[in-house]
């Protein structure tokens, strides 16, 4: 529950897209320009409470997005309403007035078309067609690697001890890539000099500089993280 607070308040006291601090009544990000969504009002509250129960948060545009799908199965109740009401009214033929029919003029004997022996003529050869080579799968979000022989710095979502904790980090990658966040993966600290040997590392994002990382902190923790934080990766 701790961790939901803290998403809450990051997403109200700070911007979405750069994690710069705001104001309550600021409309616009000083740093980014993002239009920043409002902390009072029906919205907010809606947001606070969607984070409470699932510990995320798609963004405003969920609002709507269920606002429309309410209103586009309230016109598809409707049109079937009148298609049944239509069906039920039968339908009336009304007899029309009879229309003269004049007799066609007959054609002149045509002349059957000239033959020609197709047999002499070259044959065009056969188009040639190539197969394009597949390009290799991308690497699955939940599931992304490291890449070899990289170090860099990223942004720790949850540790969990290798011990046991192996399921309890896959199904935290999938709930942080199902939340939004990108190139979500797990690494095996023991393979890391920057890390302390013995966990699990569930990770977001691969940057070249710490001030990449820290940046986007405030996204991670905005999609229910509260705990997250940048860390160096090093070999």
């Amino acid at each position: 529950m701790d961790e939901r607070e803290t998403a809450i308040a990051a997403a109200d006291e700070t911007c979405p897209r750069c994690g710069s601090r705001r104001e309550p009544d600021q409309e616009y990000c000083l740093e980014c320009g993002l239009r920043l969504p409002p902390v009072t009002g029906r919205v907010a509250g809606l947001r606070r409470s969607w984070i409470r129960r699932f510990g995320w948060y798609p963004g405003d545009w969920v609002w709507l997005s269920l606002l429309t799908l309410v209103v586009a199965a309230a016109g598809a109740a409707v049109a079937i309403a009148l298609t049944q009401g239509s069906k039920s009214a039968g339908t009336i033929f009304t007899a029309s007035a009879p229309v003269a029919v004049t007799e066609p003029t007959a054609l002149p004997p045509t002349t059957a078309p000239t033959t020609v022996d197709t047999s002499t003529l070259p044959t065009a050869p056969e188009p040639t067609t190539s197969t394009p080579a597949k390009a290799p799968p991308g690497p699955t979000n939940g599931r992304y690697a490291w890449p070899a022989n990289r170090n860099g710095w990223t942004i720790v979502l949850v540790s969990y001890p290798k011990t046991t904790g192996r399921p309890a980090a896959l199904a935290t990658a999938d709930k942080a890539a199902h939340s939004g966040l990108t190139q979500v993966g797990l690494l095996d600290s023991s393979r890391y000099a920057s890390l302390q040997p013995g966990y699990y590392v569930v990770f977001t994002g691969i940057y070249a500089a710490k001030s990449d990382a820290d940046a986007a902190v405030a996204t991670a923790r905005q999609a229910g993280f509260g705990g997250a934080y940048s860390r160096q990766i090093a070999r």
